[in-house]
């Protein structure tokens, strides 16, 4: 008899996917749910979905989730924990709802040390909405609502969102990662556990920043899309640990 030696994580629904061809928020669901099985976390963790690609990844995750309106996951996440500080808490944004009209609601609760995990997608566009220009959108990058290229002089730098929150001394685990090859994959789950496991002791808020490619809205193949990332996201968002649990830069 044949072994298996690969299988949905229990953490995941078996359904199929509403994501369009090469988005990556399939490869992170699976991480989330893998380090969520290894942990034995399953039955007492509540996932907070947002507004945005990720809005049905309630539908994805199998445990205890809430809807929270555009951008206020961390604040809603911070209500559940406080009521229940035994859960396990997390967050799964993308760009536009974290940085954009939620970027008050995430600086405060990794000001305040909340005790919740966040998954952090940057594709650097808004995605469900038509592609519009987000704050990580690159300098240069059209989009639907800078169809010339992104403007620094006007509307400013991508916003570094890690080395931001990493300053603040709430914040006990910030790191940046990808999913573009097998090997960040693996490095994505180590970072992904370690955030978990920072608020399973109680040290305070943690962050996963995943790099992502947007294909739809980029208006590239899936392959192309991974190589735009590469060459464009990983130079303007280096992947790193940008404060470790025990409060040190790295």
């Amino acid at each position: 008899m044949s072994e298996k030696i690969f299988s949905r994580p229990q953490s995941l629904t078996d359904i199929q996917t509403h994501y369009c061809p090469g988005c990556h928020h399939g490869i992170i669901h699976r991480l989330v749910a893998e380090v969520i099985d290894e942990l034995g976390l399953q039955e007492k963790t509540i996932a907070v979905v947002p507004v945005g690609c990720s809005a049905m990844a309630d539908e994805y995750f199998n445990m205890d989730s809430q809807q929270a309106a555009h951008g206020r996951a961390p604040a809603v996440a911070t209500g559940i924990k406080r009521v229940h500080p035994d859960r396990v808490v997390f967050t799964y944004q993308g760009d536009g709802d974290i940085a954009a009209i939620g970027c008050a609601e995430i600086v405060h609760a990794a000001l305040r040390g909340e005790k919740i995990t966040t998954i952090f997608v940057n594709n650097a566009i808004y995605g469900m909405t038509g592609g519009q220009m987000a704050p990580t959108t690159l300098a240069g990058q059209k989009t639907a609502t800078s169809p010339d290229g992104r403007q620094s002089s006007s509307v400013g730098m991508p916003m570094g969102l890690s080395e931001m929150l990493a300053t603040l001394d709430g914040a006990k685990y910030i790191a940046r990662v990808a999913v573009d090859s097998p090997k960040n994959m693996a490095t994505a789950k180590n970072s992904i556990k370690e955030a978990f496991q920072v608020q399973l002791r109680q040290e305070g808020f943690a962050m996963v920043e995943v790099l992502s490619t947007c294909p739809t809205n980029w208006g590239k193949t899936p392959i192309e899309a991974v190589q735009w990332l590469r060459d464009n996201m990983m130079p303007q968002f280096p992947l790193g640990i940008y404060k470790n649990a025990g409060g040190e830069k790295q």
